[in-house]
C-alpha cells in the first residue's frame, strides 16, 4: 500500500510517497480503508518535531480520517468490515490502510461524505469542546472569537452560533471580518483599527463579553479579558500569535472571571465516550444542514506535499483534505 511518510524531521518538503507494509489487526482493533484524511498546521510542525507530540520515524501525518472498515482483529465486536467510519488519531493517516482502535471509530451517516466527515474532528470538535463542555454556552451569551477568520475560529464562530449565543468575530482585516459574517457572525471587530477593550465594551453596550474564545494568545488576550461580563469564562485554546500572554490574575478576581484551558487532545483521551457523543452532535448537525464544513481544497494522496505547502505558506481557505 501506498503512504506520505516522514522519514526524518526536515519538514513538509523532505514527505515521500512510499510503499509500506500493510497492516495487522490486533485486539480492540480494526483495518480502516482510508477514502479521506485531513490535513491540519500542526502536520507541518510535527514534520519538524516542532509539535508538542513526537511520533517515532518514519511516521505519517493526517490526524484525522474517514474510510471504510475491511477488517476485524480479536475481540472486536459491534462493528463489521463495509462500515463507514471516522476517527481522530492524532497523526499517522495519510496512508491507505490503517490499523485503529474501536474505541475511536464513529459512525458516518449515508448522507455525509467522506471527504466532509475527514475534516471535522479537531476543529468543530475543539470548538464544541471549548464552548460547550467547558464554558457551558446559554443561549442569549455573548461570545468573542479571537482569531476568527482561520480554520479554528471560524468553527468556533459557526458551534457558538449552533449553540444560541450571540458572536463577535474579531480579526485582522475587512477581508476576514467578512469571511466572519458569512459564517454567521452577528458582529465583528477589526483589531488592526479598532482598540480590542474599547471595541467590545461597546458592542456589548457596556456590559461585556460573557466567553472569549482565543485561538490567537499575545496582546490581545489581556484586553479581551478586560472586556469581559462579571462572571465571564476566558477560553485558552491557542497562540497563534507565537506569544503565551501572561495574565495579571487580579482581573480574575475583579471580573468574578475564569480562565480555563482548551486541550481538546487530551480531553478525547481521558474521556472517549464525551468525545463520540460531540462527534454525533457535530454529524447530526451537518445531516439537518444546519452545519455546512467548509473545503477549500481536495488532494490525492501523491500530491500531499503541495497540499501541506499550502497551509504550511497560509494560504488555505477551508479543510485541506487528502482522498486516497
Amino acid at each position: 500500500m501506498k503512504g506520505l511518510l516522514c522519514r526524518r524531521l526536515d519538514g513538509v518538503a523532505a514527505l515521500e510517497l512510499a510503499d509500506l507494509p500493510e497492516p495487522v489487526p490486533g485486539p480492540g482493533e480494526v483495518i480502516v480503508a482510508v477514502r479521506a484524511a485531513a490535513l491540519n498546521f500542526f502536520d507541518t510542525l510535527i514534520t519538524q518535531g516542532k509539535y508538542q507530540h513526537k511520533p517515532d520515524l518514519p511516521f505519517s501525518p493526517s490526524g484525522e480520517i474517514a474510510g471504510v472498515v475491511s477488517a476485524l482483529g480479536p475481540g472486536v465486536k459491534d462493528v463489521v468490515p463495509g462500515d463507514r467510519v471516522m476517527a481522530y488519531l492524532g497523526w499517522g493517516g495519510a496512508r491507505e490502510q490503517i490499523a485503529v482502535g474501536v474505541e475511536k471509530l464513529v459512525p458516518i451517516p449515508k448522507d455525509i461524505s467522506d471527504i466532509t466527515a475527514s475534516g471535522i474532528a479537531i476543529t468543530y470538535g475543539t470548538a464544541l469542546h471549548g464552548l460547550r463542555d467547558r464554558a457551558a454556552v446559554r443561549p442569549g451569551e455573548t461570545v468573542a472569537v479571537l482569531g476568527a477568520a482561520g480554520g479554528a475560529g471560524l468553527a468556533a464562530v459557526e458551534i457558538a452560533t449552533l449553540l444560541g449565543a450571540r458572536v463577535i468575530g474579531v480579526a485582522s482585516s475587512p477581508e476576514k471580518l467578512a469571511v466572519c459574517k458569512e459564517h454567521g457572525a452577528d458582529a465583528t471587530l477589526c483589531y488592526s483599527e479598532t482598540d480590542l477593550k474599547t471595541g467590545l465594551r461597546e458592542l456589548t453596550g457596556g456590559a461585556g463579553v460573557d466567553v472569549v474564545y482565543d485561538c490567537v494568545g499575545g496582546p490581545h488576550a489581556e484586553q479581551a479579558i478586560r472586556a469581559m461580563a462579571w462572571g465571564g469564562r476566558f477560553l485558552v485554546v491557542g497562540f497563534a500569535s507565537g506569544e503565551i500572554p501572561r495574565l495579571p490574575l487580579n482581573l480574575l478576581l475583579l471580573k468574578g472571571c475564569s480562565a480555563l484551558g482548551v486541550f481538546w487532545g487530551e480531553a478525547v483521551s481521558r474521556d472517549t465516550a464525551q468525545h463520540r457523543q460531540n462527534m454525533m452532535q457535530l454529524l447530526a448537525w451537518i445531516s439537518d444542514g444546519r452545519l455546512s464544513p467548509r473545503i477549500g481544497a481536495v488532494y490525492p494522496l501523491e500530491r500531499g506535499v503541495e497540499a501541506l505547502q499550502l497551509i504550511e505558506q497560509r494560504k488555505a481557505t477551508g479543510k485541506i483534505i487528502l482522498e486516497l
